[in-house]
């Protein structure tokens, strides 16, 4: 990305660009990314958290020389910042995750990628060039596929693997069921098919086939079955993977997973946890040594009336004290969120709705758009707070303010 590229005139802000994308998007597929669970109201909070702090800028600092970049997976990321993995990216734009991942690429931020995502993990690798890359993960109670996913995952050179861990059952997304959203032709679940022919290539989201023309005699094979408990036995679902029978599995724990997940993935790849909300949790992470937390509430689509991820962030960095990486995601929508995150704890964050903005909006060019707007303005955040460094972002340049308007010092 280079350093000085023109404005667009039609769109200054990532507000502006979710009211473009809304007018590019069917509303089955702007329902489905924009909704939270029930009520929508840990949605909505995600973003009103950062309301809650104001910044404390100082002044007469030599800043003529800023320095956006942090470590990352080995290396140096050019920001703290990185593309959240979010599902289906073809819905957006027909270039889907492949646009991004350019987009990722010659912005050098580091992408994140939906295991249900309608491009390969293959394809997103060779549209990334040497840019880094990580795999979201569901892990599934049937563990081959996603032993097959994590083999094709190191050898495609994926940096790591986030497993989502908050979703032991889906949570409720009324729009969702209202429209009876259907992954429509000629889109698939790309990583879970070798043959783009197949009775899973044509899954839908509640494992019923897209494509009826096969009629009842491809009706048992694209069919795929929740599991469930007799209350003696466990069944583990059936049938062609899809996201509502195989993604929610209320069977894992920190126990036996985690270290089943370790063995697969290491050396070649680190382990990663993105769901953790509380103290708690952080230090079983530690414990069981993964090698880092993405504080999540899976975009507010889980638990309604759980906590804002920046309300958790403080009480997992305090648990985590420095051990282990800790990130976050949720309800980031201007620079300026992204240096109240690093101030109060986060090493990095990740951007997920504004991302399929900016790709509903204009393809790879929109997702280059959202990323230089929240680059531009982080950086702009930083030389006006007086920092110069993402190490010297600490709690020092907050107040937080309660609903009576009075500050207080963290």
């Amino acid at each position: 990305m280079a350093a000085q590229q023109p404005h667009d005139l039609n769109c200054l802000t990532i507000a502006e660009l979710e009211r473009h994308a809304a007018q590019r998007m069917d509303k089955q597929t702007r329902d489905y990314y924009n909704e939270g669970a029930d009520s929508g109201s840990t949605l909505l909070e995600n973003s009103q958290a950062y309301s809650k702090y104001r910044i404390r800028p100082r002044v007469l600092r030599d800043i003529s020389l800023i320095d956006t970049s942090c470590p990352l997976f080995g290396s140096r990321s050019p920001l703290p910042m990185g593309v959240a993995p979010t599902a289906m990216q073809c819905l957006a734009h027909p270039d889907g995750e492949a646009a991004t991942a350019r987009a990722c690429r010659d912005a050098g931020v580091v992408m994140g990628l939906s295991s249900f995502a309608t491009t390969t993990l293959e394809d997103v690798a060779a549209a990334s060039g040497s840019n880094p890359r990580v795999l979201q993960l569901y892990l599934f109670e049937e563990r081959e596929h996603s032993r097959k996913l994590i083999q094709r995952a190191k050898a495609a050179g994926y940096k790591a693997v986030f497993l989502t861990v908050d979703t032991p059952m889906l949570g409720r997304r009324n729009l969702e069921i209202r429209n009876q959203f259907k992954l429509p032709k000629p889109y698939k679940i790309a990583n879970f098919t070798e043959d783009s022919d197949s009775a899973a290539a044509k899954t839908v989201m509640d494992g019923a086939s897209s494509d009826t023309a096969g009629g009842e005699r491809e009706s048992k094979k694209s069919t795929s079955a929740p599991g469930h408990h007799d209350g003696k036995i466990r069944t583990p679902p059936a049938g062609p993977i899809s996201f509502h029978t195989h993604a929610p599995n209320p069977t894992l724990c920190w126990e036996r997973d985690i270290d089943w997940l370790r063995q697969q993935c290491k050396p070649e790849m680190e382990v990663w946890v993105k769901g953790i909300a509380t103290g708690e949790d952080a230090l079983l992470a530690v414990h069981h040594r993964v090698d880092g937390i993405v504080v999540s509430n899976h975009g507010g689509r889980q638990l309604n009336g759980a906590l804002a991820t920046l309300d958790a962030l403080p009480e997992v960095v305090d648990a985590v004290r420095g051990a282990i990486p800790v990130h976050i995601d949720g309800g980031i929508r201007h620079g300026t969120e992204i240096f109240k995150a690093l101030a109060l704890g986060a090493d990095f964050v990740w951007i997920g709705r504004p991302v399929l903005w900016g790709l509903a909006y204009n393809g790879q060019e929109g997702v280059e758009l959202c990323l230089r707007l929240l680059r531009d303005e982080f950086k702009l955040c930083m030389g006006l707070a007086g920092t110069v460094k993402v190490p010297e972002i600490t709690k020092d340049y907050l107040v937080k303010v309660d609903k009576s308007g009075f500050i207080s010092r963290l």
